[in-house]
């Protein structure tokens, strides 16, 4: 018997107005952990797969013949051919071997090795972003301090001015919305041109005259004498921007705010910074998820937990309901700044999709809330939060705060 959703629509911006629908997802892992999810007509799909266990999400992200990630892409919305085409350039939309190759080039600036060795530079960028700030007593945490610190990283990365950096973005937080009436589709196609363009820019700019960055490194990398082409420079780094924008940029905005509803939470994590700050990164990546999903296409017949799943049906993976899975998670509603152990999916279900960037991301959210911590340590809402409008990323959009500036003490 196929069990299928009739009370809930998982692709409705309203959805997830207020962020994940955690009720919802509670009951899809109790009552119907593999669930098909019927799509409206104009969707050009007739429904997916509803995934919102972990052991399932794990099992599925470690498959990639079986789930793929190329076939269709990974994004719930369906994409003509032409679209498809420009996506595989990306390695999100890549699976084995190609995806391996492209993997080999870029991820030498990634590793835990090349992170560390980026620890400095990082507090340096966060101590100099709440400099900016810390005598006004008061911002908008998203606009001024959450996202400066990863686009000012990702310029740095680059070897680009760190106003560009800003920019971009602004461009990630049009492509990520999914309200038509926030960001209609040409506005969308707009952002990504822009971007794109952008990078082709970066591209002939660091061929030709190469500098000590990551950019460089990029478009001078080979693997069995290959370079990326152009095109896939040009994606790789729309995927850089976008996925280490919006990651690092969401999780220290709500993360703050996780401190702010539980204030002996955040007490407990300011009187003990060394000890507890690795546990509460793990426990603000888990609680806050936030990417919200991912999609495959299943590639041959296959069976999980009795729902027949047939080739060329498409699936998709809820992190946020894994991440809260009781079977994995004690108390799993429980916000608890020392929880261990934490194997959360934010940065993925594991395989070869596994987050590239999250050595670097835990650097920079430890950077910036010890700063804002140790600095800000009366910080408080000064207003509503607004949340972004998406059902791809759960993010926060406007957020403001107040604290007791040095000049007021």
């Amino acid at each position: 018997m196929t069990h299928t959703i009739d009370w809930i629509d998982l692709t409705a911006a309203s959805t997830f107005a207020q962020g994940h629908p955690w009720d919802a997802y509670a009951r899809l892992r109790r009552e119907a952990p593999i669930a098909w999810h019927p799509e409206a007509a104009e969707s050009g799909s007739p429904g997916f797969w509803a995934v919102t266990k972990w052991a399932d999400i794990r099992a599925i992200s470690r498959q990639p013949q079986r789930f793929s990630s190329a076939a269709r892409g990974v994004m719930m919305e369906e994409s003509d051919e032409a679209s498809l085409a420009a996506q595989r350039l990306m390695m999100l939309n890549m699976d084995p071997p190609q995806h391996d190759r492209f993997k080999l080039i870029v991820s030498r600036g990634f590793t835990p090795r090349a992170a560390a060795g980026l620890t400095e530079r990082i507090h340096r960028l966060a101590a100099e972003i709440v400099d900016d700030v810390i005598d006004r007593g008061e911002c908008d945490f998203v606009q001024d301090l959450a996202g400066r610190l990863p686009s000012g990283l990702i310029a740095e990365f680059m070897g680009i001015p760190r106003s560009d950096g800003e920019r971009l973005y602004e461009l990630t937080e049009i492509m990520h919305t999914t309200d038509l009436a926030v960001a209609p589709p040409e506005r969308k196609m707009a952002a990504i041109g822009e971007m794109l363009a952008y990078a082709a820019g970066v591209a002939q700019e660091k061929r030709a005259r190469p500098t000590d960055d990551i950019g460089s490194l990029l478009v001078q990398a080979e693997v069995d004498g290959e370079q990326l082409t152009d095109d896939e420079f040009q994606w790789f780094f729309l995927l850089l921007v976008n996925a280490g924008g919006d990651t690092t940029r969401n999780l220290v905005a709500a993360g703050m705010q996780l401190l702010l509803d539980a204030p002996a939470e955040r007490s407990k994590l300011q009187t003990n910074l060394d000890g507890l700050m690795p546990t509460a990164i793990e426990e603000m990546l888990r609680y806050t998820t936030p990417v919200v999903h991912f999609r495959r296409t299943v590639m041959e017949d296959t069976e999980i937990r009795g729902q027949q799943m047939r080739a060329g049906d498409k699936l998709v993976m809820f992190y946020g309901a894994a991440n809260r899975d009781e079977e994995v998670f004690t108390d799993a509603d429980r916000f608890d700044v020392a929880r261990t152990p934490n194997p959360h999916m934010a940065f993925g279900g594991g395989g070869p999709h596994l987050c590239l960037g999250m050595h670097v991301a835990r650097i920079e959210i430890d950077a910036l809330f010890r700063q804002v911590l140790t600095r800000m340590p009366d910080l408080h809402a000064a207003g509503e939060r607004e949340l972004m409008a998406s059902t791809f990323i759960a993010g926060v959009h406007a957020m403001p705060v107040r604290w007791t500036a040095q000049g007021a003490l």
